[in-house]
């Protein structure tokens, strides 16, 4: 694995949906299916994330424009290519004491493999989990997973947290997947500014805050890797049980992040998204708010649960400057 440092790509990776089955290439960082039934790839590159996907089967597919190694270390596989990596962590709470001692083996044994590596600057994680609002209080899973998070990260995440996403999956409880994209140069975090940074959320959201930026503007300043974004005004959900308030309030802050991250208003073909949504029975209100104002952005919608009970959708993506 210890290569020597990969050439630079100028650009940041290219990313597309496209129809399952997919054939991975010479230069395919990455690639991800969603739900069942599993497309069985045998390939480190190859992740099928535990959300169920509404409508045909579509893979997300990351480019690199450049040739491509890949590899496993025990619950970790990755790979790099062009100055770029991809690493990712499976494993079983029960394997590891419950949600807070996974969150923390998933977030050490990356730590250790980033700190290992020339691609050690960190711009974008993923996390899914099973029963993320299980719990009162203190006791819900996902602040349990926020605590073991923090204690893994170590020192490569000390220069800055990463946009990230965390949402909920329905296969089971002990399935912990954790997902990044990393580069051998550093990026740009982008707060937004109708928005509490996650970092600085106050006590009633848990021991620990979540550990993330709104974006991260990768670099050569080409496109913006956009957080998990909801109805959340200053550090509060906002239009509780109100699915089309939430959409236009979750619309109003990607905007925001837009602007404040210098990329060009709007979201166009140049924009693949994903939508996360809590009840199968709003897939279709997200359709509609998606052909009324997101009619040319690819969309995927994924079933899954937010961070927060009361949240009922909450949207990701890239936003590409050309």
């Amino acid at each position: 694995m210890r290569d020597p440092a990969p050439s630079i790509s100028p650009l940041a990776p290219r990313v597309a949906y496209r129809p399952e089955p997919i054939a991975l290439t010479p230069t395919t960082l990455a690639a991800f299916g969603f739900g069942a039934p599993a497309t069985a790839v045998d390939d480190p590159r190859w992740l099928r994330v535990a959300l169920e996907l509404f409508g045909d089967r579509v893979a997300e597919v990351w480019d690199v424009g450049a040739d491509v190694a890949h590899g496993r270390e025990g619950d970790l596989r990755w790979s790099r290519g062009g100055g770029w990596l991809f690493a990712a962590v499976e494993c079983h709470e029960g394997d590891h004491g419950g949600t807070e001692h996974a969150a923390r083996h998933a977030y050490s044994l990356l730590s250790r493999f980033i700190a290992a590596n020339p691609e050690r600057h960190v711009q974008r994680i993923w996390n899914y989990l099973g029963d993320i609002n299980d719990g009162k209080g203190d006791e819900e899973r996902y602040k349990h997973f926020c605590t073991g998070r923090i204690g893994g990260m170590g020192d490569v995440f000390a220069q800055g947290f990463p946009a990230a996403t965390a949402i909920g999956h329905h296969a089971g409880p002990s399935l912990l997947q954790v997902y990044l994209l990393a580069t051998d140069r550093p990026g740009t975090r982008v707060e937004n500014p109708r928005q509490v940074s996650a970092w600085q959320y106050p006590r009633q959201y848990g021991r620990t805050p979540p550990s993330f930026a709104r974006a991260t503007l990768l670099p050569a300043d080409d496109v913006l890797a956009i957080s998990g974004t909801a109805a959340v005004v200053g550090h509060a959900s906002a239009h509780a049980g109100d699915i089309d308030a939430q959409l236009g309030e979750t619309l109003r802050n990607l905007d925001a992040l837009l602007a404040a991250g210098g990329m060009p208003a709007g979201f166009d073909a140049r924009s693949p998204l994903k939508v996360y949504v809590r009840h199968a029975a709003h897939a279709d209100a997200v359709r509609s708010f998606a052909t009324r104002h997101l009619p040319d952005a690819p969309l995927l919608v994924l079933h899954g649960d937010i961070c927060r009970q009361e949240l009922l959708v909450e949207i990701d993506g890239w936003r590409y400057r050309r």
